[in-house]
């Protein structure tokens, strides 16, 4: 339960963040650019929020190249967190 707050308060910085950078920078390429890494972070810590074991599992196993089998569970693994992620979107 604790860990999930923790998460759940980092998941609010980084939207705080991306907010600031959205006001600070206009529409447009340099927006893009300025705000990219905490775009990208609030995406991972929302989707590790939401569906931490199966988050875990691609990060785990599609981190480097390997093996078919390798491979093939990083594939199986990506499938699980489309899936989760799916399961928490509206209909």
């Amino acid at each position: 339960m604790e860990e999930a707050r923790r998460d759940r308060t980092e998941c609010e910085t980084l939207q705080r963040a991306l907010s600031e950078c959205h006001q600070r920078f206009g529409p447009g390429a340099t927006r893009d650019a300025a705000c990219r890494h905490l775009n990208r972070a609030l995406a991972e810590c929302l989707v590790s929020f939401v569906c931490p074991e199966e988050s875990e599992a691609v990060r785990t196993l599609c981190g480097s190249g390997g093996t078919r089998l390798k491979r093939s569970q990083c594939q199986q693994a990506q499938l699980s967190l489309s899936v989760c992620i799916s399961s928490h979107q509206p209909d």
